[in-house]
């Protein structure tokens, strides 16, 4: 049997972070989904799908994504029931997420997530030490480098 989901659509409203009694965190969030197909009146339409991710992920969820924030999310379906206050017996279906990716940038448009399910992606980079043998490359290395004469190339090296 096969239960897996992968998901791309829009934060509805920011995450909300939670932790348990023994102090497992946990994100629940929804997903807003477009549909493949308009209405018959033309409008596009979506889906709203809940959301739960645990641990050390959920705690990144709630740090980097906001209302809004495009995010892929890969998990399973997941429905349970529980006796609410008024003793009504209430259905829940959700996906729960094994990761979540974040789509945008951290800036892009005023909205906020990372590029990796950590969000830390994009400070990689620009934290990283140079390595001191590439600082030290010599002009000749490349032999394109300051090259504004033509390169020589015969008909018969191109390989079509």
């Amino acid at each position: 049997m096969i239960n897996r989901v992968v998901l791309v659509g829009r934060l509805t409203k920011d995450p909300e972070l939670k932790y348990t009694p023994t102090g497992v965190a946990v994100a629940n969030f929804t997903l807003a989904v477009n549909r493949p197909f308009s209405s018959q009146d033309g409008n596009r339409e979506a889906d709203f799908i809940n959301c739960v991710i645990w641990r050390k992920p959920a705690e990144n969820v709630a740090n980097f994504l906001r209302k809004g924030s495009l995010a892929g999310v890969e998990g399973r379906i997941n429905t349970r029931n529980y006796e609410n206050q008024e003793g009504r017996r209430v259905y829940v279906t959700e996906v729960v997420a094994d990761s979540v990716q974040f789509l945008e940038p951290r800036n892009s448009g005023g909205q906020q997530s990372g590029g990796s399910s950590y969000g830390e992606e994009n400070n990689y980079n620009q934290n990283r030490k140079p390595n001191n043998n590439q600082n030290n490359n010599r002009q000749d290395d490349d032999p394109f480098a300051g090259g504004s004469q033509p390169i020589d190339i015969s008909d018969d090296d191109l390989p079509f």
